[in-house]
């Protein structure tokens, strides 16, 4: 009998530090309410009472909120990790399923030995190199093009359903209209439909390729992935269009900057030289694209540092992807479906914590068409993302940065198209400088691919 209880000490003590964790951070958020003035109107959300605050520091607000959100999950996952290592719980634990869990995500292994996991991911990651090789010019073209058309196609439509849903008003069954609000709500069921479609795929496949990350590093690019989103959408309410056009139009600049100081990765010269050129041909082509009447709003120091942060999560984003195909050699299934997993966690625990739960799920079952183009909306989503995790999967993180960035201009000129808006001289130019720069991207890769085979070709064999 003792040394059951013995047993079961170590769990015991990693589910207080779950239920300890979300008590604390509870209070806190109790003591934010009661200073936002709401203690005693709990019929408004956290999230509503931010919304009534002041514009100019409700975005400071907004992060703190959404911060306590995400601690429910760092915070014990944290304690959890530094209990777990000092005690060796994973060494002689028992192989419970809270033990299994743990094992997956702090080592990613389940039963195997590591050393089997690293020569399993190493040879994976030479085959991938062989395969790559093998493929052909034309192949390769028509790989980049299929995944230029899937990302332009559910992108596109995910932003028009997107704007859909946050602009028109619903009608319930009483006949009386309403708008939807919390878009946090919009990214946690995309997310959720995302990691339930990865995960039914993967366990249909029938040669299913052995997982070998721990599970935690998914976290860091799910988290970063969400944060990146929020500042973005933060950034629009303090800069006017064209500081929004510089941040966007650059990106593939701190993305290589980003990729140098996190894998050492090198890029030839022509790649800074084109990366320069599709930024500049961007902002000309959405700078003479956008309605000077409509382009309200000062840019302020917040609104630059917003843009900033936008900016460095986002590179932060695609260069961890990038080398976690690297390093473990994984599926851009499995990457989806760890990501989907922390991100449904993340704005899950943030939404509860919040209460606007609830609120999104009553104004669901009262707004019947909302759940349709929400469905919708996760559809493509998740289409999308399977795109994104293949791209960078087979071309790298700068390439798919130049799609979503060319993305940006077809959706200009389909609003062009569909709302008769006109095109200056400078938009024409800054589109012939983008093509130009690819053109010459793409000759100059082929070319230095054709060089350094003829060079391996001329080298001497070694006698034998």
């Amino acid at each position: 009998m003792y040394t059951y209880k013995m047993g079961r000490v170590p769990e015991l003590v990693i589910c207080s530090f779950i239920v300890v964790s979300l008590l604390v951070i509870h209070f806190f958020s109790d003591l934010l309410r009661a200073f936002l003035g709401g203690y005693y109107n709990q019929d408004v959300t956290l999230s509503q009472l931010v919304e009534s605050q002041s514009s100019d520091y409700a975005w400071f607000l907004k992060l703190l909120v959404n911060c306590f959100g995400y601690s429910c999950v760092f915070v014990p996952g944290y304690l959890i990790y530094k209990y777990v290592g000092r005690i060796n719980y994973l060494e002689r634990g028992n192989k419970t399923f809270l033990h299994r869990a743990i094992n997956m995500c702090i080592t990613g292994n389940s039963g195997y030995d590591q050393l089997d996991a690293g020569s399993s991911a190493a040879d994976k990651e030479r085959q991938a190199a062989s395969t790559a090789a093998k493929r052909t010019s034309s192949q390769e073209a028509v790989q980049l093009l299929w995944c230029f058309g899937g990302l332009m196609i559910s992108y596109l439509t995910w932003g028009v359903l997107q704007e859909k849903i946050m602009t028109q008003n619903y009608f319930n069954f009483a006949g009386e209209s309403a708008k939807f609000k919390d878009s946090q709500f919009l990214v946690f069921s995309n997310r959720l439909l995302a990691f339930l479609v990865a995960l039914a795929y993967l366990q249909w496949q029938p040669s299913p390729v052995r997982h070998r990350a721990p599970l935690y590093k998914y976290s860091y690019a799910s988290f970063s992935n969400i944060m990146s989103a929020w500042f973005q959408y933060e950034a629009l309410k303090f800069v006017n269009f064209p500081t929004q056009v510089l941040a966007k139009s650059c990106k593939i600049i701190p993305v290589m900057l980003m990729g140098k100081l996190m894998s050492k990765a090198k890029y030839e010269s022509y790649e800074y030289v084109t990366a320069l050129l599709i930024s500049l041909g961007m902002i000309f082509f959405m700078s003479g694209s956008s309605d000077s009447s409509k382009a309200s709003g000062v840019t302020t120091l917040t609104g630059i540092f917003l843009l900033s942060m936008y900016m460095v999560f986002d590179s932060f984003t695609a260069n961890w992807q990038g080398s976690l195909f690297k390093s473990y050699a994984m599926t851009p299934l499995q990457m989806m479906c760890g990501v989907n997993l922390f991100s449904s966690i993340f704005t899950g625990a943030s939404l509860s914590m919040q209460g606007g739960f609830m609120d999104s799920l009553a104004f669901a079952t009262e707004h019947p068409k909302f759940v349709f183009d929400m469905v919708v909306l996760s559809v493509c989503s998740a289409v999308g993302q399977l795109f994104i995790y293949h791209t960078i999967d087979v071309f790298g993180p700068v390439v798919f940065t130049i799609i979503m960035t060319l993305r940006q201009a077809v959706a200009i000129m389909l609003s062009c198209f569909i709302y008769q808006h006109s095109i200056s001289l400078l938009g024409i130019f800054g589109v012939l400088i983008v093509f130009v720069a690819i053109f010459l991207r793409v000759y100059c890769t082929q070319r230095l691919r054709a060089i350094r085979k003829r060079a391996e070709g001329n080298k001497p064999k070694m006698a034998v």
